[in-house]
């Protein structure tokens, strides 16, 4: 049976006439941690450059995931443990839920009191960029992607994550979430329209205005925009459950599993397909795309309506390349093997993730970088 995924528990609850937390409105000169101004010199680094932490967030409500919060604790749980056998982990967890959280993460994740709602850390946690020599978080005013669910404590977890690291923050003009940002760490930006051009994030923004705000505040020279499908999920369609750098000049495109049917999922990926085919990135270079296909709905052993079933949505750690692992054996090893061939001397590592990827997300969702160098 078909289960009510975190995304259609919320979505019922707003329905309801709960209101959503968040807002676009940039913090004040009166407010006590104001942002400080973009400096010139910004760059938003690739994913496979060096990890000084992963962060990660422990799912908190059974109101959310009800029957399921369990289960997709152990996911989490052991994602987190895999992933500390390459880098440090950081999982945040509220404070009456930290015993249990280093519990079932084990002695090598570190598990500190930091409230939060639940666990798509890829969003809600500030992203990273380097200015003048150190690392500076933007906070992206993560509104519930677009006042869609209320989110009381991941409004304000950047702000309360930087602090306690200890960690310059810049308020970005904009409201994003960090897996609609695709990067090569040379200047190059891939995002969806869908997400970004959208009244319920960006209300008044045109495109143009939009991509001068990334660029001033991310240091990119390069904005490639793919259409994405507007209204269809909560993220209004992330660019990380579609396009992904693996390389400078080499993306890998999720496509559909041969045979299905069409619908506005494949039209996008197709539409991305040309957008992509016909690009040049930040340093002139056309771009190479490897398709990345999905398995077959009939051979996943997950479930639900909001099923991720996108092997795009992987993440690079330290060493490694973590992937998602939906049962079909033959897709499993073929994106496997995908991934070893264009990146390599890192591990591939396989991980089932049913109960998050029922949820609406992935592996890359649930995560979330620090660019330097580990403590350990």
């Amino acid at each position: 049976m078909p289960r009510r995924s975190a995304f259609g528990v919320l979505a019922g609850l707003f329905a309801a006439g709960v209101s959503a937390c968040g807002s676009s409105k940039p913090s004040g000169p009166d407010d006590v941690d104001a942002p400080e101004p973009a400096g010139p010199g910004g760059r938003f680094g690739a994913e496979w450059e060096s990890h000084a932490r992963t962060y990660m967030a422990w799912p908190a409500q059974a109101a959310v995931w009800g029957r399921y919060l369990d289960d997709v604790r152990a996911d989490i749980a052991t994602l987190a443990r895999e992933i500390a056998e390459y880098e440090p982990v950081v999982m945040l967890a509220r404070d009456d839920q930290r015993d249990a959280a280093q519990r079932a993460c084990g002695g090598g994740v570190e598990v500190i009191p930091l409230a939060v709602d639940d666990l798509w850390a890829r969003d809600t946690v500030p992203v990273f960029v380097e200015q003048a020599g150190r690392v500076v978080g933007v906070d992206l005013n993560f509104n519930g992607w677009g006042d869609k669910q209320r989110h009381d404590n991941d409004g304000p977890l950047g702000q309360k994550l930087l602090s306690r690291y200890e960690i310059p923050r810049h308020q970005a003009p904009f409201v994003a979430e960090g897996g609609a940002l695709e990067t090569d760490g040379e200047g190059t930006l891939i995002v969806t329209e869908s997400s970004l051009v959208n009244d319920n994030r960006n209300p008044g923004k045109s495109r143009d205005q939009l991509e001068a705000e990334l660029k001033q505040t991310f240091g990119i020279e390069k904005v490639i925009w793919c259409a994405g499908v507007r209204g269809e999920d909560f993220t209004d369609a992330h660019i990380d459950c579609l396009v992904r750098y693996v390389a400078p000049g080499v993306v890998l495109l999720d496509t559909a599993f041969p045979g299905s049917p069409v619908d506005s999922w494949s039209r996008s990926g197709e539409q991305a397909r040309q957008v992509l085919a016909q690009a040049t990135d930040a340093r002139g270079r056309a771009l190479e795309v490897i398709d990345l296909p999905q398995p077959d709905p009939a051979g996943i052993t997950g479930e639900g309506d909001d099923f991720v079933s996108s092997y795009a949505n992987f993440y690079l750690a330290n060493g490694a390349v973590f992937l998602p692992e939906f049962g079909d054996r033959q897709a499993d090893d073929r994106a496997q093997g995908i991934l070893r061939d264009h990146l390599p001397g890192r591990d591939v590592v396989a991980v089932p993730i049913d109960e998050i990827a029922a949820g609406g997300g992935g592996i890359h969702c649930s995560t979330h970088d620090q660019p330097g160098t580990p403590s350990r």
